[in-house]
């Protein structure tokens, strides 16, 4: 343009520096800055606006800070979109007071927030598992008269599908309806979600022959939640069925479809199911991550087989997966709590657990070490190097009375509170939440 004599105005410099933000190619958008700067042009709000936002999705708070300062200084009154991605940036890092303080200095500023803001808020709050404060925060829309959206309830129905309360996400729910708001599938895999987390099975078929009198479709986080619901109950038949369904539907599985698959069929015995699935895996050009590994891990030592397990274990390194603390949990916890002698290989195995544990300076917490330490009773009366290895990895005040108290307490009531068969699938439900 300025070879042909036209120059760059503000307008120009703000949609280049936008579009490389929306690229997330912050270097050339501060770049394209200073050339404005250069030019003898002044940033006016539209540029200031950009830089917040720039500067909020790079995480560096404070300069956004400094910039809404500055346009204060400048005599420039924020709106809501300098103030809306500061509330944003702040909600996403988990910093929640400070959030709060930049509502109640836009307010302050005569800045009247949006339901975009609120709804920012109320997903910081429901992220940090603060159901009641963002509830609180709903009401405050209500007061301000502000009306929620789709995505107000949706965030909230989230938050209670988290704890499995069902009463509450079908309560949103029905706001949702009577408010007249558009339903979508992203509505629907929240209540599922809340269903399968509470062990409603038959209430998440209702929520799906819905879905169907709405044709809103199931995608593949759908048949994710209700396969991941029918896994923890161990009913491979129904999860085998809604595999089929899935297929039939031109539905693409994904790595989290087939890892709760699996742990269907773990959970009810069939390792060689699972089996038969790690290979349709490998069919489809589909690898097991350490989520599917570890729930492979766990099912070979509920069939009694350690030599399996800790194969499988060997198996994931040799993938070029590197253990984490959630893996040598589970293959320890699996074994000890399973064993009541302590074979060659499964006792040498053990052994060489825990020292890589050793070696990468994982400990386990205090409740983990009392429960080792009850099975290990039973396996292995007096000190041996089964229990010197496993002391090892125990936490340093192990030793300290009360905890030998607690210990001797735990091993003679037979405590029976923790369990090696918990459910691997909450990860995988987090990430479908965050992809959508």
């Amino acid at each position: 343009m300025e070879s042909y004599g036209i120059k760059h105005n503000n307008k120009t410099y703000s949609m280049l520096i936008s579009g490389f933000i929306h690229l997330h190619d912050f270097t050339n958008a501060f770049r394209i800055f200073e050339e404005m700067l250069k030019s003898g042009l002044q940033p006016d709000r539209a540029i200031y606006n950009l830089l917040i936002e720039a500067f909020c999705k790079m995480g560096n708070m404070d300069r956004a800070i400094r910039i809404l300062e500055k346009m204060q200084k400048e005599r420039m009154q924020p709106s809501n979109r300098a103030f809306r991605p500061i509330i944003e940036g702040f909600a996403v890092a988990g910093d929640m007071k400070r959030a709060l303080d930049i509502l109640d200095l836009m307010r302050r500023s005569g800045c009247a927030p949006t339901v975009m803001t609120y709804n920012a808020l109320i997903h910081g709050l429901i992220r940090k598992n603060q159901v009641e404060r963002a509830v609180s925060v709903l009401n405050k829309m209500y007061i301000a008269g502000i009306t929620p959206n789709e995505h107000t309830y949706t965030i909230i129905m989230r938050g209670y599908a988290a704890t499995g309360d069902i009463a509450k996400a079908f309560e949103y729910f029905t706001k949702i309806k009577e408010g007249g708001l558009k339903l979508d599938v992203y509505i629907y895999e929240t209540l599922l979600r809340a269903c399968c987390k509470s062990g409603r099975m038959q209430s998440a078929l209702a929520v799906t022959r819905e879905m169907s009198s709405q044709k809103i479709s199931r995608n593949t986080f759908v048949y994710n939640i209700l396969i991941d619901g029918w896994a923890r109950r161990g009913d491979v038949w129904e999860a085998a069925d809604l595999m089929k369904q899935m297929k039939e539907d031109g539905v693409p599985p994904n790595i989290h479809t087939y890892t709760s698959y699996i742990n269907a069929c773990c959970k009810a015995g069939d390792m060689q199911r699972a089996q038969t699935v790690i290979d349709e895996m490998a069919d489809v050009g589909l690898k097991p991550n350490l989520k599917t590994y570890t729930t492979l891990i766990k099912g070979w030592a509920r069939a009694s087989l350690p030599d399996r397990a800790l194969k499988c274990f060997e198996e994931m390194k040799l993938a070029g997966l590197k253990p984490d603390e959630a893996a040598y949990h589970c293959l320890v916890t699996s074994l000890l709590s399973r064993a009541t002698v302590m074979e060659g290989s499964t006792y040498t195995g053990i052994l060489s657990v825990c020292r890589e544990m050793f070696e990468n300076d994982l400990t386990v917490d205090m409740r983990t070490a009392v429960h080792w330490s009850k099975w290990l009773h039973k396996i292995e009366m007096t000190g041996g190097a089964l229990t010197e290895a496993l002391q090892r990895i125990f936490p340093p005040d192990w030793n300290s009375f009360e905890v030998l108290g607690e210990v001797s307490d735990s091993v003679s009531t037979g405590d029976s509170d923790y369990s090696s068969d918990s459910d691997f699938s909450d990860g995988d439900e987090n990430q479908d939440a965050d992809d959508n």
